[in-house]
C-alpha cells in the first residue's frame, strides 16, 4: 500500500514538474515570437527605407542581324542620277543596350532614367571622322567623354480636392516605340505618345489629368518642350564679344519649340482609342531671299487618332482572345511664313497616312505572336520620326506603301530571352522623309527598299 502511495506521489510530482516546464517553454516561445515579430518590423522598415533610397536597375540588351537592299528604279541625289542602280548590305550586325533606372524616394514622387548605347559591330566612334577609332575600343581608351541619356525625368502624382488625379513631370521623356509601334518591337507595353506622328526623344514638361472616373480609361496630357536650341550656345568663346548662350536675331537658327496634346479617349481593356495633336513652332525650311536652308520657316501641325482592339469578340475561343487588331489615321500640315518655303512650297501643304495591322498567336510557342502591318503615306506626309524604327529609316514615314511581317517569340520558353524575325518592304513614290527635313521638296521617285531583321533580346 505504501508502495502504491509512493508511486502516485511520484507521478503527481512529475506531472507538476512537466506542467511547470511546459509553461516555461510556452513562455519562452511566446517571448521568442515577439522578438521575431519585432525584428521583422525593424527589417521591413530598413527594407522600405533602402528601397526608397536606392535606384533599381534593369537591363534591356539586344543583338541583331540585318539584311538590306535598295533598288533605285528612279532616283537622283544632289545632281547625280542613280536610276537603275542598287545598294545593300548582306550582314549589318548591331547591338543595343538600355540600362534602366527607377526610384521612389518618397510617396507620390518617382524618378525614371535610361542610359543607352547602340552601335554596329566593328563600327567607328563618332561616325567616320577617325576610321582608326573603333567603337568597341573606345570604352578601354581615354578617348571620349560621351554619356548618352535616353530618358531622365521625375513624375509627381497626387489628386485635387475633388478627387481628380493629376501628375506633373519634367525631363527627357521616352517618346519612342509609342502606341501601335510596340507590337512590331516586341514590347508588351506601349510608350507615349502615338507612334504614328511622333517617334523621337523629347525634352519638356508634362501635366496629366486622369478622367477615368468620368470616362473609362480616359486621360489628357499636355506637353511643352524644345526640340532644337537656337544659334548662340556655341558663341561662349565667340571673338565678337562677350555673349555666352545668347540667341542671335533673325530666322537663321531660332529655337524650335512644341506644344502637344494627347491622351486616351476611351480604354476598357479591350477597346482603346488614343489621339494626339502637335504644334511645332519655327520648324525648319528655306529662306527664299537668302536661299539658306534649315532656317525657321513656319509652323507644322500634326494629328493622329489610333484604335486598338485586344481580343476579338467575347470569349469565343483562345485564338481570337489573343488576337489584336489596330488601325490609325494621321495628317501633317506645314504652313510656311512669308518669304519662306516648307517642303519645297510656299503654300500650306497637307500630308496623309494610314496604318493598319494585326497580331495573332503563332500556335507554336506559348506566348509567341505573328504580326502583319501596312502603311501608306501621301506626297507631303512628314511626321516627326527621327528615331529609326528600322535600319532603313522610319517605315511609318513612308511616302508610298510599306508592308511588314514579323514573329515575336520567347526563346527556350524563357520570358527574359526573346527573339524576333521581321521582314519590311517599302515602296517610296516620293523622296523619303529623312529627319523631317522641311527644306527638302518631295520629288517623284521609284525606290524599292527591303530589310530582313533577326534579333535576340535579354531583359531583366
Amino acid at each position: 500500500m505504501k508502495l502504491i502511495r509512493l508511486s502516485i506521489a511520484t507521478m503527481l510530482a512529475s506531472s507538476m514538474m512537466y506542467a511547470n516546464a511546459t509553461q516555461d517553454l510556452q513562455k519562452e516561445v511566446k517571448e521568442l515570437k515577439g522578438s521575431i515579430v519585432e525584428m521583422q518590423e525593424q527589417l521591413d522598415k530598413v527594407q522600405e527605407h533602402d528601397a526608397k533610397d536606392n535606384i533599381k536597375f534593369t537591363v534591356d540588351f539586344r543583338s541583331e542581324y540585318n539584311y538590306i537592299n535598295y533598288d533605285y528604279d528612279k532616283y537622283s541625289y544632289k545632281g547625280t542620277d542613280l536610276s537603275g542602280t542598287s545598294k545593300g548590305n548582306d550582314a549589318l550586325l548591331a547591338t543595343r543596350l538600355f540600362l534602366n533606372m527607377k526610384s521612389s524616394p518618397v510617396d507620390k514622387l518617382t524618378f525614371t532614367g535610361q542610359l543607352a548605347a547602340y552601335g554596329v559591330w566593328g563600327g567607328h566612334a563618332y561616325g567616320f571622322e577617325d576610321p582608326t577609332l573603333k567603337g568597341w575600343s573606345s570604352s578601354s581608351k581615354a578617348s571620349d567623354t560621351l554619356f548618352r541619356i535616353r530618358q531622365a525625368y521625375f513624375v509627381y502624382s497626387d489628386e485635387f480636392s475633388n478627387g481628380l488625379p493629376y501628375s506633373f513631370s519634367v525631363g527627357r521623356r521616352q517618346s519612342t516605340d509609342g502606341f501601335l509601334a510596340n507590337h512590331r518591337e516586341g514590347n508588351e507595353e506601349a510608350g507615349s505618345p502615338l507612334a504614328h506622328i511622333t517617334n523621337m526623344e523629347v525634352d519638356g514638361a508634362m501635366v496629366k489629368l486622369d478622367f477615368g472616373k468620368y470616362v473609362k480609361g480616359s486621360f489628357l496630357k499636355t506637353v511643352v518642350g524644345r526640340a532644337h536650341t537656337g544659334k548662340g550656345v556655341e558663341t561662349i568663346y565667340d571673338k565678337g564679344g562677350y555673349r555666352p548662350y545668347a540667341i542671335e536675331d533673325g530666322d537663321v537658327n531660332e529655337n524650335v519649340n512644341f506644344l502637344i496634346f494627347l491622351g486616351n479617349l476611351y480604354d476598357n481593356g479591350q477597346y482603346k482609342v488614343m489621339f494626339e495633336h502637335a504644334n511645332i513652332f519655327n520648324t525648319k525650311g528655306q529662306n527664299l531671299s537668302t536661299k539658306a536652308v534649315s532656317t525657321d520657316a513656319g509652323t507644322a501641325y500634326l494629328d493622329a487618332i489610333s484604335f486598338q482592339m485586344t481580343g476579338v469578340g467575347d470569349m469565343i475561343n483562345d485564338f481570337l482572345d489573343d488576337t489584336t487588331l489596330f488601325a490609325s489615321v494621321a495628317r501633317t500640315q506645314y504652313n510656311p511664313d512669308n518669304g519662306h518655303q516648307l517642303l519645297g512650297s510656299t503654300d500650306d501643304e497637307t500630308g496623309y497616312s494610314v496604318w493598319a495591322g494585326f497580331t495573332i498567336p503563332d500556335m507554336i510557342t506559348e506566348k509567341g505572336k505573328i504580326g502583319f502591318e501596312y502603311n501608306h503615306g501621301s506626297k507631303y506626309w512628314t511626321p516627326m520620326t527621327w528615331a529609326e524604327d528600322s535600319v532603313m529609316g522610319s517605315k511609318v514615314a513612308v511616302r508610298g506603301d510599306a508592308y511588314e511581317a514579323y514573329w515575336n517569340f520567347n526563346m527556350f520558353g524563357l520570358k527574359n530571352l526573346t527573339g524576333q524575325l521581321r521582314y519590311t518592304y517599302e515602296q517610296h513614290d516620293y523622296t523619303p522623309n529623312i529627319r523631317c527635313s522641311g527644306w527638302v521638296k518631295p520629288e517623284e521617285v521609284d525606290i524599292k527598299a527591303q530589310n530582313f531583321r533577326a534579333f535576340v533580346r535579354y531583359q531583366y
